[in-house]
């Protein structure tokens, strides 16, 4: 029997559960059963807040497939609200550990709760051996059925490829997202954004999630869109992400190289799983 919080950022969901205070095991299965939309709670995966010996509290992330993955930004920030919220933390300046290392977030408190967070994501990997792609940039070109897409990939300590396509509201991201998470070129599979550049500050996107399939938001998936943008001179350095979910707010630090994401965390609803 767990205690677990459904919680999610702009629709990007996912079931968080207290590893320090409770013993969660065979987490794998139970967070595809917990995914489960019909069966289960319904999320697009499972979170876990865990004890960490060099940050504050440590996050795993488990996608709806029962498969661990690196990081999720919209994930982090409800981890940060998690911790406060509960009263795990006093703290709002906070260190979490990840797979994709350590992030640093800000809480931004409204009657203090945590209303939005200011995540740290670190500097891309623009490195196609580190992201990993199977080529000798960060560009690579795949035709899938009947399209050929030309493709930016940019890791945010999970893999990510930006393309760009006419009409984000009518694109067939199913059709084309299930082929290309598994193409050859990407070595763990992908994550893929299907992107509409609205003007320099103003981005359309929907992503393809690897392990997930389409989701209403990616948080490393709107920063890696961030910088696939201003590596091709398309957008400036400070952009507003519209996903299916909602606004996110990516900017990509000159100084310091760094991409810093700020978004909304909202509790929906908590309960007890046997």
């Amino acid at each position: 029997m767990y205690k677990f919080t459904k919680m999610e950022g702009l629709g990007n969901d996912y079931v968080y559960m207290d590893a320090i205070n409770q013993t969660i095991e065979n987490v794998s299965e139970l967070a595809i059963r917990v995914s489960d939309r019909h069966f289960g709670i319904g999320s697009d995966g499972l979170i876990l807040i865990c004890k960490s010996d060099i940050a504050d509290f440590r996050m795993r992330m488990f996608n709806s497939d029962g498969s661990e993955a690196e990081m999720c930004g919209n994930g982090i920030r409800c981890v940060g609200k998690f911790v406060y919220d509960k009263g795990l933390t006093n703290k709002t300046n906070l260190s979490i550990e990840t797979l994709a290392g350590i992030k640093k977030l800000q809480l931004n408190l409204v009657d203090n709760k945590v209303d939005t967070v200011k995540v740290d994501m670190g500097e891309p990997i623009l490195d196609p051996v580190k992201i990993p792609v199977n080529s000798e940039t960060n560009k690579v070109m795949i035709e899938a059925l009947d399209k050929k897409f030309d493709f930016t990939c940019v890791s945010m300590g999970n893999p990510h490829a930006i393309t760009l396509v006419d009409n984000t509201k009518e694109f067939d991201v199913e059709k084309y997202g299930r082929i290309l998470e598994v193409d050859k070129h990407f070595p763990r599979k992908a994550n893929i954004e299907f992107v509409k550049i609205i003007d320099r500050n103003h981005v359309d996107m929907r992503v393809w999630e690897r392990g997930a399939g389409e989701t209403l938001a990616c948080g490393t998936g709107a920063c890696a869109t961030a910088v696939a943008c201003v590596l091709n001179e398309l957008t400036d350095r400070e952009v507003e992400i519209n996903l299916l979910g909602g606004v996110l707010k990516i900017y990509w630090n000159e100084n310091d190289n760094k991409v810093y994401m700020t978004g909304k965390a909202t509790t929906v609803f908590e309960g007890i799983i046997e």
